[in-house]
């Protein structure tokens, strides 16, 4: 069962292959890395900020979101992939100084990149 659930988790990376490095620049508070992966319109809710915006406003906006709540880690606790469509997902924990945040994050592919196409920060 053990080398199942690794041959499945395996399989899901390979098909999100920017995985990786977004769940880094969440971890690190890198804007600037994470915005690489955002697509041209994103849609934002970042504790009182909720709207769709453009690549170079959502950037602006979780740069601000990290400038107030430096990020020490990020957890990946869930991801999945969404029926009937080829878009992906996957839920974390960020912790920062003195919270815990629960980030949702949802992606498809365009030209064979996952791009964020969702960015959702709750507090925990």
């Amino acid at each position: 069962m053990k080398h199942l659930l690794l041959i499945f988790s395996l399989q899901f990376a390979m098909t999100m292959p920017n995985l990786g490095q977004i769940t880094e620049a969440l971890g690190k508070g890198d804007a600037d890395g994470l915005s690489k992966y955002f697509d041209s319109k994103v849609e934002i809710e970042i504790l009182d900020n909720d709207d769709v915006y453009s690549k170079a406003d959502a950037k602006k906006i979780v740069k601000s979101f990290f400038s107030k709540h430096p990020p020490k880690s990020f957890n990946k606790v869930h991801q999945g992939q969404s029926k009937g469509k080829d878009g992906k997902y996957f839920i974390g924990n960020l912790k920062t100084g003195n919270k815990e945040y629960r980030v949702y994050i949802y992606t498809s592919t365009k030209g064979g990149k996952s791009l964020i196409q969702e960015l959702r920060i709750y507090e925990d």
